[in-house]
Order: C-alpha cells, then sequence, then structure tokens
C-alpha cells in the first residue's frame, strides 16, 4: 500500500502514474475530499481542545475563589465541549479509515526505469537465451502429443469437475513430480533458498497482505463459510506472510525462501483466452521464490532473483527471453516485473512461465512486516520480492513441445532422468 503522506505531499504525480497504469486518476479526487474533510475536522477538535484548557483554568480559580456554582456551571460547559471533541474524533476516524480504504485500492508506483505503456505491447525485450529448435517435421502442440502417449486427459477431468481442469496420468505425472523435485533441489542446494510448505488455504488479512484483497476478489476460490479463508492463488500469499507483523533484524536480510504448492484461480475476466490444454488452467502447480530484502538491495536481489528462475530453464535446455513489463502490463503491486517467457514450438512463440517481480515496501506496509538496523533506530518497512521458479504446468508443456520427436516420443532431458527413474523417453 502506498504511504499516506506520500500520496498526499505528491497528488500530481500519483495522477500521472495511475494513468501510466490504466487505472483511474480520478480516484484521487476523493482522497482530496476526505484528505480535507480530516484537516477541517482537526482543526475544529484543536479549537475545541482550546476552549476545553481555558474553561479547566477558569473552573480552578472559581473553585479556588469559592464560587462552587458558578464552578459546576462551567463543568457543565466543559461536559459539552468534551462529547463534541468526542464527535470529532470519530469524524476525523473515519475520513482517516476511508482514505487508508481508498489507498488499499491504488496501485504500486513503478521504478524510473520500468517502460510507460498501455498494456503489453509497450513491453521490452532485454534478452534471449537459446535458439528455437528447427523441425524437420510439423510439431505438434502439448494437447496433442500428452492425449497421443496417454499421459493426458482433459475429457474426463472436465467429467470430474468441469473445464480448465486436467489429469496427468503414468509418465506425464511422474514428469510432473519430476519438475517440482528437479526445481526446489535447485533452488535449495545452488541459490540458497530455504524450502518451505505452507498453508494452500489462507485468511483474509495474508490475501490483503499481498494485495489479492480488496482488488481482485473475484479471482479467488472461497470455502463455503464464515470464517472467509479462500485456497491461495499462488505460494507468494502465506510465504510472504510468514513474517507479517514483525521486527526482523536487519542483519537477518535478505531472507530467501521457496515453496511448492497448488494455486487455485478462477481467472475471472479471462474467458475466451488459451482454452486449449494447460495454458491456463483454474488448478495448477508452482515453485515459488520469494526474498525479504533490506531497501538499498533489493533491485540487486530482483535481478539475482529472476537469474534463479532463469537458471531451471537454461538446466532444462529450453530456449526463453526475459521481458520488463510496461507501466500498463505490471502487476498490482510491483515497482518492477521481468517476465520470462519460454519457447513452445506448438505456438510457435514465447509464452509467459514466470513473473518475477520486486514490490518494494508496498506488501511490507499492508502486513506491516519491518527490520530494524540497530537496537535504538526506527524500524523500516522491508523490501518484499516474489517469482516462480518456476509454473510446473508450462514447464511441462515446454519439455514435451520442445523435446518432441517425428514418431510422436518425447525425449526427457538428461538432467530430470535421475528424477523419472532413468526414464529417458516417454513413448
Amino acid at each position: 500500500m502506498l504511504d499516506l503522506n506520500f500520496v498526499r505531499e505528491n497528488l500530481d504525480y500519483v495522477r500521472e502514474v495511475l494513468r501510466n497504469r490504466n487505472f483511474p486518476s480520478e480516484t484521487l479526487e476523493k482522497f482530496v475530499e476526505l484528505d480535507a474533510e480530516r484537516r477541517r475536522v482537526i482543526g475544529e477538535g484543536d479549537k475545541v481542545n482550546q476552549l476545553r484548557n481555558i474553561a479547566s483554568k477558569e473552573i480552578g480559580a472559581l473553585m479556588q475563589a469559592g464560587k462552587r456554582v458558578e464552578a459546576e456551571s462551567k463543568k457543565s460547559d466543559v461536559a459539552g465541549l468534551k462529547d463534541e471533541q468526542g464527535e470529532l474524533e470519530k469524524l476525523r476516524d473515519g475520513a482517516e479509515q476511508s482514505m487508508h480504504e481508498l489507498l488499499s485500492h491504488l496501485p504500486n508506483i513503478p521504478a524510473n526505469d520500468v517502460p510507460v505503456g498501455i498494456d503489453e505491447r509497450a513491453n521490452v525485450e532485454v534478452r534471449k537465451w537459446g535458439e528455437p529448435r528447427e523441425f524437420d517435421f510439423e510439431p505438434k502442440d502439448h494437447v496433442d502429443l500428452g492425449e497421443a502417449l496417454d499421459i493426458l486427459d482433459l475429457e474426463r477431468a472436465t467429467k470430474i469437475t468441469g473445464s480448465r481442469f486436467s489429469i496427468l496420468k503414468g509418465s506425464g505425472a511422474r514428469l510432473e513430480r519430476a519438475l517440482v523435485n528437479f526445481m526446489l533441489d535447485v533452488h535449495t542446494t545452488e541459490h540458497g533458498y530455504t524450502e518451505t510448505l505452507p498453508p494452500f488455504i489462507v485468511n483474509r488479512q495474508s490475501l490483503f497482505g499481498t494485495n489479492q484483497l480488496p482488488k481482485f476478489e473475484d479471482d479467488l476460490f472461497f470455502l463455503n463459510d464464515e470464517r472467509g479463508l479462500a485456497l491461495i492463488p499462488t505460494a507468494e500469499v502465506p510465504v510472504t506472510n510468514y513474517h507479517a507483523g514483525e521486527i526482523l533484524d536487519a542483519k537477518d536480510l535478505p531472507k530467501y525462501y521457496a515453496a511448492y504448492s497448488p494455486c487455485f484461480r478462477s481467472e475471472a475476466g479471462s474467458y475466451g483466452r488459451d482454452t486449449r490444454g494447460l495454458i491456463r488452467q483454474h488448478q495448477f502447480e508452482k515453485v515459488e521464490l520469494v526474498k525479504l530484502s533490506l531497501p538499498e538491495n533489493s533491485d540487486d536481489e530482483h535481478e539475482k532473483l529472476t537469474a534463479n528462475a532463469e537458471r531451471i530453464l537454461q538446466l532444462l535446455g529450453l530456449p526463453y527471453r526475459i521481458v520488463i513489463l510496461s507501466t500498463g502490463d505490471m502487476g498490482f503491486g510491483a515497482v518492477k516485473t521481468y517476465d520470462i517467457e519460454v519457447w513452445l514450438p506448438g505456438q510457435k512463440a514465447y509464452r509467459e512461465i514466470s513473473s518475477c517481480s520486486n514490490c518494494g515496501n508496498f506488501q511490507a506496509r499492508r502486513m506491516n512486516l519491518r527490520f530494524r538496523r540497530g537496537g535504538g533506530e526506527k524500524p523500516e518497512f522491508v523490501h518484499t520480492l516474489n517469482g516462480s521458479g518456476l509454473a510446473v504446468g508450462r514447464t511441462w508443456i515446454a519439455i514435451l513441445e520442445n523435446y518432441q520427436q517425428a514418431d510422436g516420443s518425447v525425449v526427457i532431458p538428461e538432467i530430470l532422468q535421475r528424477y523419472m527413474n532413468g526414464l529417458n523417453k516417454i513413448v
């Protein structure tokens, strides 16, 4: 969440940022109205408080002079002023609460080097790795490959649950599990992340902390009871909230966490997009990377996190590119985001397989996650970062499509074969 004082003191700048993020800048007009009301109420409260102080001194003087009747009359007046001040304080608190509620709907301020644009067309390619394979046959997509190999069943998943669900079976299920183990092993042994296995159900406060609420409530699956719990849309939610409400020691930062989890998303607003196969599912698996950083180091940690996610694709020999997202395409809570897009021969296109974001202190402010540099120093907000390391299902897709053979079989990348009990090909 944005700092209230920052918004108040930089209204024109925030208006420009909101326009660049395709967010209605008129939202700030209500903020200005509420701020004016808050200042008015505080001013009136100060005047009432002054009158109370004057009256209290007069009461003391009257009591000292033995004028009890006049003093009691004055006390009645003071009681009325006290009630008036109480009402003004309620109005002030109400205005402040409304201001904070409004701020909870405002997106983060992008970094200065984020390209300005209204959508993905303004994204900028940073670099590429690997060369897309040249096929001497027409490559199939993962659906045709998976169904022919009898490792993917979409029809029965739809029967059991509904559209945008899938069943992996046999070597296909084994490949998914192998990818999870492989990713966690690389991130914990090579990159220094601590593995966690978090809850897959979280409360509303945790969802507010990582800015799924209130703006993205329609994209969540809630449990049908009075507790307001929801299935996680990403492990970013429970893992980033791990230290919510705490004050960490600066010497203990950065903290690196990795977590496997299923993810559940209603994909509200995306109907009609990517309806074929596993690209956009209501349930999918991911290995998530989360970092808690000192503010001055978060830019460097962002580059490292992105490189950590890239490493998985490099080890698997999958071509990809890195793009920096524009102001109109980046996530709600991000200061800056790199998308990693893997090459999919079946689509003849690069598709997102990871989003790596630096959120600055935006999430930490919402979850009151702070650190202290020294014993007597004032606590500061931590910077939070997150990224997929990687989306497991989309990695599964990329392996099938990039390693397919003319006869319809799929070669298993050598580095994964030990996770597949030595299996080197799915036939």
